[in-house]
């Protein structure tokens, strides 16, 4: 089973404060790089009650399927390599591929039947190192709207969360509690739902 620990920090950003980050690190247009992100819950929510999250991601012509569920810090993550076929078929039918991913969506006591696809966000994205991390520079589209995002990857939370406070401040942009990806787009969906 492919599964490791995320620990990131995130930030939305106004696309002036998204232009002075290229800027500052000098991030030209052929660094960026499309990503497709496909979402899946069931009908009530039952992952995102979970503080989970269920997502097919394209990246560079291959399909990851990857469950999100909250850790004692950071985030744990099961991977499950998909052929193009089958990510296709699981966004038409919200059927799940058996495999690492079900196998632990049955560990939480998910109704895998009742899994469906809600929709795609896709985001432009550029990755620099900077401090023993990774900085990523996202611009996204998702339902009626387009944000700006920059996230810190670490692998210490401690060091991670200094060196992300300490980089909004050295660029003047305040702190914004940010909620990840799939929040937005599952509040943003709702919210279009209602």
């Amino acid at each position: 089973m492919s599964q490791e620990i995320e620990i990131e920090f995130k930030n939305l950003l106004t696309k002036d404060e998204y232009s002075k980050i290229k800027e500052t690190f000098k991030i030209e247009e052929h660094d960026f790089f499309e990503q497709e992100n496909h979402y899946f819950d069931t009908p009530e929510f039952s992952l995102k009650a979970l503080g989970a999250a269920l997502r097919i991601r394209r990246k560079q012509n291959k399909f990851v399927m990857t469950l999100k569920e909250p850790a004692t810090v950071g985030l744990l993550e099961t991977h499950q390599t998909l052929s193009d076929e089958m990510a296709e078929n699981m966004m038409k039918t919200g059927e799940l591929v058996n495999g690492e991913v079900v196998d632990r969506l049955l560990q939480l006591d998910i109704e895998v039947n009742k899994i469906t696809y809600f929709g795609s966000l896709s985001t432009r994205r550029a990755e620099k190192n900077y401090q023993n991390g990774l900085i990523v520079l996202d611009h996204s589209r998702y339902l009626t709207v387009e944000d700006y995002e920059l996230e810190y990857e670490a692998k210490d939370e401690e060091i991670g969360k200094k060196v992300f406070h300490q980089l909004l401040h050295d660029l003047n942009i305040p702190i914004r509690q940010t909620k990840n990806k799939i929040r937005r787009f599952y509040e943003q969906k709702y919210s279009e739902m209602g």
